[in-house]
């Protein structure tokens, strides 16, 4: 179990792999970010697109899946967080695509009013299998601190 003491600054981390499919861009559309170009292959020819991409939200919510997965096996003594901030969406993401992360930590402090719980600021990136960015998120969390 990692706590606060453990948590090394600007040591990034590689994690997950991610299969972007056709049926699951289309489906988070259908439910949640019903754009054109996020569900027509039509629509979304005729767009700077170029072709059907995935949401942003849909992106974000990848990420936070591989985020997730990899704390399941590098356990931490998380608390959840209050906060994102400086979403970025810098290339789109499309069907066939396979994503990966990194993730640093900036910051780290102590909490002032409950000195057993540790707050982070951390990086997350977000990779196609090209290597190339398409998101940044910065966030703030929550971890308990040993107290050593």
């Amino acid at each position: 179990m990692l706590y606060y003491e453990d948590i090394q600054l600007n040591q990034p981390q590689k994690f997950g792999q991610y299969e972007v499919t056709r049926e699951e861009v289309i489906e988070f559309a259908s439910k949640y970010d019903p754009q054109p170009f996020h569900l027509d292959d039509e629509a979304a020819a005729k767009t700077h697109f170029g072709r059907l991409a995935a949401s942003g939200w849909h992106s974000a919510a990848m990420m936070m899946r591989m985020l997730v997965d990899h704390m399941k096996t590098h356990k931490q003594a998380g608390l959840g967080s209050p906060g994102a901030d400086n979403i970025r969406w810098v290339k789109p993401v499309y069907p066939g695509d396979t994503l990966r992360c990194e993730q640093v930590t900036l910051d780290k402090r102590l909490s002032k009013s409950r000195p057993n719980m540790g707050i982070m600021k951390g990086r997350v990136t977000v990779f196609n299998q090209k290597d190339e960015i398409v998101m940044t998120m910065e966030s703030t969390g929550l971890i308990q601190a040993r107290g050593d």
